[in-house]
């Protein structure tokens, strides 16, 4: 149990959760919400790292077959940890304001309802597999929450990187309601009773 708790794939999960507050302390090293362009940019890199460990520390555990019950139960968390705080983040400083919070709301509820719909499911035994468009959806995701992780910083260097991660967070939003459509309609049929 301890050795696979331990394993490679594992350990780069760990590191996406302690990446969390790791990103949310650069933006209050003043000791108030503050995104300086330093703030912005090492927040940015520690984001860009967590991103990467959530490719590999799947495949590694595939292709090394260190698959282990603990990796599938906090593979999820890290990402979903990871995307609300950067998402309460942005809100909280002003990156994305007005309309734009609710392609926040749309990403945060879908997350949220899938997760209960999964872990629902799991107690019947019932798998919903990830789609392509749902991986897809994460990815873009991802560069939406990196251009906004930018913001004003990245704006000094690619005019309009606020603008840029605001729609493409927007776009992420559209298929966050496909795909959680996608979901519940699979999983419906074994949550109403017959």
């Amino acid at each position: 149990m301890a050795s696979s708790a331990l394993n490679l794939p594992n350990m780069l999960t760990y590191g996406r959760i302690l990446a969390v507050p790791l990103i949310v302390l650069c933006f209050f090293i003043e000791g108030r919400l503050h995104g300086s362009d330093f703030a912005r940019w090492t927040a940015l890199a520690i984001f860009a790292i967590a991103s990467i460990t959530d490719f590999f520390d799947g495949y590694l555990a595939r292709i090394w077959d260190q698959t282990s019950n603990i990796g599938r139960m906090l593979d999820p968390i890290a990402d979903k940890l990871l995307v609300s705080s950067i998402l309460l983040l942005v809100a909280a400083d002003g990156t994305i304001a007005g309309w734009s919070i609710w392609a926040a709301i749309i990403i945060l509820c879908r997350e949220i309802l899938v997760s209960g719909l999964r872990e629902y499911l799991a107690a019947l035994k019932v798998s919903v597999p990830v789609t392509w468009i749902a991986k897809w959806k994460t990815t873009l995701q991802m560069i939406a929450l990196g251009f906004l992780l930018a913001g004003p910083a990245g704006d000094k260097v690619l005019p309009y990187t606020t603008e840029i991660g605001i729609g493409m967070l927007w776009i992420a939003a559209l298929i966050t309601i496909y795909t959680g459509y996608d979901y519940f309609k699979a999983g419906l049929r074994h949550v109403v009773d017959e």
